[in-house]
């Protein structure tokens, strides 16, 4: 990769000695970046000429500091050619350390993604989901193809993430890779933890994310009103698969799990509680929550149908989240419901349709949800236009007095 190079001499005017002398100062510039060092050299006023960046004149001290000035700069252009040759991308900082002899550290942004990576790996099924793997792999893949794109090399130093980096590879998800606005900000917030770790782990002193703001814009994932739900429920469908689909995804709506808990329930997570009710009691794989949920009539009338028929203690006919959504496509086609359709859509649905419209405080669809902040709850639930109308009523007789006031003041 081509970069423009060069080195001056100056004198720090601010800093001169008590002999009158100045220090002489290098600055290396590439690419319009430019880093610069005390060379340890001093000069008189009187001998250094500024424009030129050496010091004038046929006197023994002329000629040692520019020999010494001229050994300098032979050597700069040495190292700079050679971090060329055996890098192919070279900055002002890394030729000054080089020179310098400051041990720069070379661990590598995707060398370091790569271990964490096969962290997250090992904990699959333990705290991790094989999704959020999935994602860091994708993340990773990206970042490798940026930085060959733009740098024409198979990895960079840590230490050489800048805030630019950052923002070029932002661009590049938008521009190369054509991904919408809240799927960057995702793989930017993958890549700030990788950032994160280095920092914590002393390889990277600065934080390029410093001004840096990630944000997500909010999207209206929707939800089934109880008409829609009435719809499905009421439906024959064609086969026994999509017909278990059906079951799994109201039975959801009624309870509130993700994909991934409803798979991993089992009959021992169906107990009496306190109340002599049965609940759901179980732990949301995700973040490690506990979830325990009252069962509604609907999701007994499903666990009993299926009761005692299915293998390894399973309550519920699962089959992959994948196959599972194709067949609630055809579910929705075929019930002439015009959303999305999809399994997490049943989560909403009882955060919404459920719950809150039903009066539910949100702090205890939270609760069941199993979110850590009542601010995701917000994201899922939604408060509609009946609810709305439902708590306003009566709101009028509570102001009878006020009401009696504003009509004696206004007939004066």
């Amino acid at each position: 990769m081509k970069s423009t190079f060069n080195v001056l001499f100056f004198v720090k005017k601010d800093k001169q000695k008590v002999n009158g002398s100045y220090p002489i100062f290098a600055r290396i510039t590439i690419d319009g970046v430019a880093s610069r060092f005390n060379t340890k050299l001093d000069v008189q006023p009187k001998v250094w000429d500024g424009k030129a960046g050496k010091a004038t004149g046929r006197s023994t001290e002329a000629g040692r500091i520019n020999r010494l000035l001229d050994d300098i700069n032979a050597s700069l252009n040495t190292i700079y050619h050679e971090l060329q040759r055996r890098d192919n991308y070279v900055t002002a900082e890394k030729v000054k350390n080089e020179f310098l002899g400051h041990s720069e550290n070379h661990d590598t942004i995707l060398n370091l993604f790569q271990k964490h990576n096969d962290d997250v790996k090992q904990l699959v099924g333990i705290s991790k989901t094989i999704a959020t793997y999935r994602k860091y792999e994708v993340t990773r893949r990206h970042l490798a193809e940026f930085i060959q794109s733009k740098y024409n090399i198979s990895d960079i130093a840590i230490n050489e993430i800048t805030p630019m980096f950052i923002t070029d590879f932002e661009l590049y998800l938008r521009t190369a890779c054509k991904c919408g606005y809240n799927t960057t900000a995702k793989f930017m917030q993958f890549f700030k933890r990788i950032i994160l770790i280095a920092r914590n782990n002393g390889i990277l002193t600065g934080n390029p994310f410093a001004n840096y703001k990630i944000r997500l814009e909010k999207v209206d994932r929707g939800y089934l009103t109880e008409d829609e739900i009435k719809i499905i429920l009421k439906k024959k469908m064609v086969s026994e698969r999509l017909e278990q689909v059906r079951d799994v995804f109201i039975f959801s709506c009624f309870s509130g799990l993700a994909y991934v808990d409803v798979a991993n329930l089992k009959e021992d997570n169906i107990r009496k509680s306190f109340d002599g009710n049965l609940w759901i009691i179980t732990k949301r794989q995700k973040t490690n929550t506990d979830v325990n949920v009252p069962l509604l009539d609907i999701p007994k009338m499903i666990l009993e149908k299926y009761k005692g028929k299915l293998p390894n203690g399973k309550v519920l006919p699962i089959i992959s989240n994948q196959k599972l959504n194709a067949y609630l496509k055809e579910i929705a086609d075929v019930c002439e419901i015009k959303k999305n359709l999809t399994f997490h859509l049943a989560r909403h649905t009882f955060a919404t349709t459920t719950t809150l419209a039903k009066g539910v405080p949100i702090e205890t669809v939270s609760k069941m949800l199993g979110h850590t902040n009542i601010e995701t709850t917000q994201i899922y639930a939604r408060i509609t236009n009946n609810k709305i109308s439902n708590d306003m009523q009566g709101l009028d007789k509570k102001f009878v007095g006020i009401e009696k006031i504003y009509k004696e003041v206004s007939m004066k």
